[in-house]
């Protein structure tokens, strides 16, 4: 066993070859009293499994303030900070407040907990891909076996780095030689090894993204086919649509859809992919239990749900999307995905409010068909474009409303497709990925107003007046991306990451 007294943020990372997921880091101290040694770690099927399993917990449970877990990174906080950056989502309290108002600092909770929560389980990961070929070579594992590990490592490495990228490094659209993100490739299970770590640096955003179809490319050959709460193949091409999307690779995006189309499916009723988390549209999701989910103060259900219903309610639907023009009134994704009550409309998506029993749903092939429509569009296929745009929002409409046409869209195509995803995505986390692209390349100037936050107290917003509005950001603005936390860059004694510009 080992015990050490870190004083370097990267050591918190150290010793997580485990029997099941340990909460128990710190940022200042780690005790890794419940860990196997590393020799047994790997020692047995079902050792490795635990060990894998405890990635995917460190992922829906992670670090935020020393201990207390709040769905970071992909428990429920990806989907929370995601919103709380974009303006179709309302933040209504103090809880959400310096994420919305665009107030945070290098020292701002939120923003150190996404970042250490994720380059924890990356090191998890790391050390786990590491050994997987040890434990081919010594029986422990069959060759499909360990490369299927491997294909889950590498697409959870991926979704993070890409989550890293899109919260703290300036888009690919805008700069691909920008600084990015330190891309970690190696696990730090040793003292010996924090000085290595260290010594990874800021690389491009060129380089990063490189580096994540490396990731997914590998990944996609490893996996299976399987279920939407373990890492599939499907999934790896999933997320190879997203970011190619990122990179305006847009021959990229279709070729990835392409390999989708006749595995996956709209669901006709919207609510589906909500209810139980399995369905044609699923393609990832990570799970929530009520003996393992993000708590109240935490998961969707309790952040985002109606209070009527026993929720928290601290986040709601903003007015602005509920009254935009572009969102029919008789759209069934109003009625069936929505809550009202006396002070607002909140999002049904997220259901239990009493064991937090909702996956967090990552990826979904509504997702990838929107993004192969914005593709088509953007290279003049403009036929294929609106068919997969009604696609989505057509079995939402009644045959009352007629589905688009090219004629009636006529130069408006790419931003009905950009007004689709705001319907059909809202309230999961990504409204912020496509602010950060479009603006990167022009699209938008930044992010847009938003309703002020603690103002919309009562229904009647939502139904005609004049919205109070606040809080947009420039993209020009320093505050577009996050800063690197202050606790990354003073701990690093050896050779400390540039801060982005302005904090």
């Amino acid at each position: 066993m080992k015990k050490f007294a870190i004083k370097n943020i990267k050591l918190a990372l150290v010793g997580v070859a485990l029997l099941g997921f340990t909460s128990a880091c710190e940022v200042t101290e780690l005790v890794p009293a419940n860990l196997i040694p590393d020799s047994e770690a790997f020692s047995t099927g079902a050792r490795i499994e635990s060990a894998v399993l405890g990635v995917y917990e460190s992922a829906q449970r992670g670090f935020y303030a020393n201990a207390v877990q709040r769905g970071y990174p992909f428990g429920a906080a990806n989907v929370e900070q995601g919103d709380m950056r974009g303006e179709d989502m309302y933040n209504d309290q103090a809880f959400y407040e310096i994420t919305y108002n665009n107030s945070y600092s290098p020292v701002s909770a939120n923003n150190v907990g996404m970042w250490i929560s994720l380059y924890r389980m990356i090191n998890r990961l790391n050390i786990i891909l590491e050994n997987l070929d040890v434990a081919v070579t010594n029986g422990v594992l069959t060759t499909d076996e360990g490369n299927a590990y491997k294909g889950e490592m590498l697409f959870l490495r991926a979704l993070a780095h890409h989550e890293l990228l899109i919260h703290f490094a300036r888009p690919y659209s805008d700069n691909p030689s920008s600084l990015g993100i330190p891309y970690r490739t190696f696990g730090i299970d040793d003292v010996t090894k924090v000085p290595d770590g260290e010594a990874v640096q800021r690389g491009t955003v060129s380089e990063d993204y490189a580096q994540l179809l490396q990731d997914l490319d590998a990944a996609e050959g490893f996996l299976p086919e399987g279920g939407a709460f373990r890492a599939n193949k499907g999934a790896a091409i999933a997320l190879k649509s997203r970011v190619k999307l990122h990179m305006e690779d847009w021959p990229g995006v279709l070729a990835e859809y392409t390999k989708l189309a006749s595995k996956y499916a709209i669901t006709a009723n919207p609510a589906t992919p909500f209810r139980g988390g399995t369905s044609t549209d699923n393609i990832f999701s990570f799970v929530n239990s009520a003996e393992a989910n993000p708590g109240v103060n935490g998961a969707l259900p309790a952040m985002y749900g109606n209070p009527n219903n026993g929720a928290r309610g601290l986040v709601k639907i903003s007015p602005i999307i509920w009254r935009a023009d572009f969102w029919d009134p008789a759209d069934t994704r109003r009625s069936l995905l929505t809550s009202q009550s006396t002070t607002g409309i909140f999002t049904s998506k997220y259901q239990d409010a009493v064991t937090y029993t909702d996956p967090n749903v990552i990826l979904r092939f509504a997702e990838v068909v929107l993004n192969a429509a914005e593709a088509n569009a953007r290279t003049g296929k403009m036929m294929e474009a609106v068919d997969l745009l009604n696609s989505v929002r057509s079995r939402a409409l009644p045959a009352s409303v007629p589905m688009y046409t090219v004629e009636g869209l006529g130069d408006g195509a790419l931003q009905a497709i950009l007004n689709e995803r705001r319907i059909e995505l809202l309230a999961e986390g990504r409204r912020w990925p496509d602010i950060h692209r479009l603006s990167g390349e022009g699209l938008m100037s930044g992010i847009p107003m938003k309703a002020t936050t603690r103002s919309i107290t009562n229904i009647s917003f939502y139904q005609g007046g004049v919205i109070p509005m606040d809080h947009s950001l420039e993209y020009s603005s320093h505050l577009f991306v996050w800063p690197i936390p202050l606790t990354e860059i003073q701990t690093n004694i050896s050779a400390p990451i540039e801060q982005n510009p302005g904090y």
